[in-house]
């Protein structure tokens, strides 16, 4: 599992199993209007501006070349080809397992348990686009590595840059939250787990999933490795959400430096670059990531999907049976 691609196994996947019906929907609609990219060698996405009028020329192609990996972009253009008359962009949120700031595994490249936490998060923004936010058109595909989780709602696709980052900002947790709280007029000191709303709830949401995963040895700005193990020491009371008593084990005067830094921790688990670039080019769904052998595809139900059972090849079942090609 997670070994590269060999070209014949590459060839074999496109021309005995990757089927361009199985294209998403959201991609197929507006083929035209999308810049297609590919990587033959494995060195990055060299072979750019291609443009398909159509699911069958792209079809044709794939089959014919079988790339090392196929990229469309997020971007629609007037003419995709020269990348010119951008009319909206996705929203793309690109949550990489292999890059989490914190997980509890240590294994230098992926693996199922930080695929999993990787899912974990994805599941919580998902649900903060949709309720917060009020977005639809969600949709989260699965990368080879980890997740995107790509918005076509009509609301966010002309927006640019700098909106976005804020979208990003929220939907992650990355910014320290007001003690300050009004309701009926009136202003009240509280802490951000003592309020089950809005953004409060985002960040304590977040804020527990990075205070669960961590290992201890993690790296906090502003904050002692002393804290850090007392984290890890008493982070079994999250589980019970009994974060004022967290709060008196961590020490009121360095629980804030704590949430200062988790805010800080909370913008790594995404990769920002993704979501600020309007030209982006994404995985295609349906195609082999080559590096780790594992197909990019859309997940209909990120609530149950395992990528160790659906998103597999057949030529890396039968590596494990030891079939010789």
């Amino acid at each position: 599992m997670f070994e590269a691609a060999t070209p014949l196994e590459r060839k074999r996947y496109y021309r005995e199993e990757w089927d361009v019906r199985k294209l998403p929907d959201f991609i197929a609609r507006n083929i035209h209007m999308r810049e297609f990219g590919f990587d033959h060698t494995g060195r990055g996405p060299s072979d750019r501006y291609r443009v398909f009028d159509d699911e069958k020329r792209l079809s044709r192609f794939m089959r014919a070349r079988f790339p090392f990996a196929a990229y469309s972009s997020v971007a629609f253009y007037r003419e995709p080809g020269k990348r010119r008359g951008w009319q909206r962009s996705e929203l793309i949120f690109d949550v990489d397992a292999k890059d989490l700031p914190v997980r509890s595994c240590d294994c230098d490249g992926v693996c199922e348990t930080c695929l999993d936490e990787a899912r974990e998060l994805v599941l919580m923004m998902v649900d903060t686009l949709r309720g917060d936010l009020g977005l639809g058109d969600v949709h989260v595909v699965y990368s080879g590595r980890g997740y995107h989780i790509r918005v076509l709602d009509p609301g966010v696709m002309e927006l640019g840059s700098e909106v976005r980052a804020e979208i990003l900002r929220y939907t992650a947790g990355a910014r320290r939250p007001r003690r300050k709280f009004i309701h009926s007029g009136q202003s009240y000191e509280m802490e951000h787990f003592s309020i089950p709303l809005g953004y409060h709830r985002v960040f304590t949401e977040r804020a527990k999933h990075v205070f669960l995963h961590m290992r201890g040895d993690e790296r906090i700005e502003n904050v002692t490795a002393r804290t850090v193990r007392e984290v890890v020491k008493n982070r079994e009371l999250l589980l019970e959400d009994r974060w004022g008593e967290f709060k008196r084990r961590i020490g009121p005067r360095v629980y804030p430096r704590l949430v200062a830094g988790v805010a800080g921790i909370n913008m790594k688990m995404v990769d920002a670059k993704v979501t600020i670039d309007l030209k982006r080019i994404l995985r295609l769904p349906t195609s082999l990531h080559s590096k780790v052998s594992m197909i990019c595809m859309e997940v209909k139900n990120p609530e149950t999907f395992d990528p160790l059972k659906s998103a597999v090849p057949k030529f890396v079942s039968e590596r494990k049976n030891g079939e010789v090609f």
